[in-house]
């Protein structure tokens, strides 16, 4: 969906919960893990193509709420979040696709999940046509689908091209 909307002109932010213990984006032996070792609570590896900031703090809700705002102000057209279904779940103005392995965790889900919801996916999609008001897509065969499904909810993009590069 990322690349799809891209290619049509969306500016896109995207948000990964990782939820492996002691996961670190930053690798030993680099300055930047050297910098975290010797004290740093903040570092930031900045490039001539990315800008990284590791901050090295437990998390909490109000870390989220705050990439978030840091996000909207960088004019994106939509932000991304996978995971954080425990605060997603419950926020009635984000738009949200739910994905479930069968039909007994996409009803768990479901129940504890306030609209709007755009569609549901998973391999609970693949296995068996559900019934219901929300759009059901089973992403390996019908991925176009969903992509129309939350271009409704988006304002029209220019398509990019190459000769305007």
């Amino acid at each position: 969906m990322i690349t799809n909307l891209t290619k049509e002109g969306y500016n896109i932010g995207a948000i990964k919960h990782i939820h492996r213990e002691n996961f670190s984006i930053d690798k030993e032996g680099t300055n930047t893990w050297r910098f975290s070792k010797a004290g740093s609570k903040v570092t930031v590896a900045f490039s001539p193509e990315e800008i990284a900031t590791i901050k090295k703090k437990k998390t909490s809700t109000e870390d989220l709420e705050a990439i978030i705002e840091e996000l909207k102000k960088e004019h994106l057209d939509i932000i991304f979040i996978e995971g954080f279904h425990g605060y997603i779940s419950k926020k009635p103005d984000i738009l949200k696709i739910v994905s479930a392995k069968n039909s007994e965790d996409l009803k768990t889900t479901l129940a504890n999940t306030v609209a709007p919801i755009l569609a549901i996916t998973g391999i609970v999609a693949q296995s068996q046509p559900l019934r219901g008001s929300i759009p059901t897509v089973d992403l390996p065969k019908e991925g176009p689908q969903l992509l129309e499904l939350l271009k409704k909810h988006l304002q029209p993009k220019k398509t990019v091209s190459k000769q305007e590069n």
